[in-house]
């Protein structure tokens, strides 16, 4: 089985850049979200790492960051924060999915210059409401509507994860503002395990299964 449950302290030095957290809220939008996505994710961020001096010496220690596009102390859209601090306060399921062999394709250069250029832009809810009704996209007419061009003036959750693995060359091409929370989980990019970290048991349906390439063009 892929699923497996961890806690954040024992994995924690594990983790990486480019590693995807997956997030499944109890609010009113997230139950839309799933309901729409017919999936039990309704979130996510990537993880970026940071130096931190430790107790004013020398010797350097890194600490896991999340960047990523949501309502949070104020502000909705993007922003980084301690990964710590967002699992200790979430009020929902968290997995942590580890990249796999693609890790070796990202240039952590151009992924961390993406996505810290993106830092402070605004939610972008229109796209990530035209992006979940994905069923729709095929019917003539109603699917033009629906159909999202790329776009990164503004972000939503899975728009900001899916551009950084774009930007830092993961994923190849595709087109990140039609990825929704539950494709990117199904993008076929990560290590055969996801860890639960937070929550009830609940697994990720169809976990990476998906070819990212060209998606959404």
């Amino acid at each position: 089985m892929a699923w497996k449950s961890a806690q954040y302290k024992d994995v924690r030095n594990d983790m990486l850049p480019g590693d995807i957290i997956a997030f499944s809220g109890k609010g009113q939008f997230s139950e839309i979200v799933k309901w729409a996505t017919r999936s039990n994710v309704s979130h996510m961020g990537i993880i970026l790492q940071s130096r931190l001096l430790i107790e004013d010496t020398p010797q350097d220690g890194m600490f896991n960051q999340i960047i990523e596009s949501t309502s949070l102390n104020g502000f909705s859209g993007v922003s980084i924060s301690r990964l710590s601090d967002r699992i200790d306060t979430y009020q929902g399921e968290i997995w942590w999915l580890p990249l796999g062999k693609t890790r070796e394709d990202l240039n952590f250069k151009t992924f961390y210059d993406f996505l810290l250029h993106q830092n402070r832009k605004e939610y972008d809810l229109p796209q990530a409401i035209n992006s979940a009704l994905d069923t729709l996209d095929n019917i003539p007419l109603i699917g033009r509507a629906t159909h999202n061009v790329e776009d990164f003036s503004k972000f939503f959750c899975s728009e900001l994860a899916a551009a950084g693995l774009e930007a830092g060359g993961a994923i190849n091409r595709l087109n990140a503002s039609e990825v929704t929370p539950i494709d990117l989980c199904r993008f076929n990019i990560y290590q055969k395990d996801y860890f639960q970290l937070k929550g009830g048991k609940k697994l990720i349906g169809g976990f990476n299964t998906l070819n990212p390439e060209g998606w959404g063009e």
